[in-house]
């Protein structure tokens, strides 16, 4: 097989066509909500500056808003979004 050759996607229930569709659209591994720096920059520098938050919106990540700081940053990715 090449490099790039994928072997199909199989589901556990063989009548769930849309089992593959249904595990893309789960929030990827760092979690349904996530903050960068405004400015760029790693997460942990300058931990006084803005943040912008992001929440996953079962496609893609959209912006939820601003943290104030680094430590507000965390604990609003910290929460339960239910």
């Amino acid at each position: 097989m090449g490099k790039h050759s994928r072997r199909p996607e199989r589901s556990g229930d063989p009548d769930d066509h849309l089992a593959p569709y249904h595990r893309r659209r789960e929030p990827p591994a760092d979690g349904r909500r996530r903050h960068f720096p405004v400015h760029g920059g790693a997460t942990h520098v300058r931990p006084d500056e803005q943040r912008l938050l992001e929440e996953w919106d079962g496609f893609t990540y959209q912006a939820a808003g601003f943290a104030s700081d680094l430590a507000e940053a965390r604990a609003w990715a910290r929460e339960d979004p239910s």
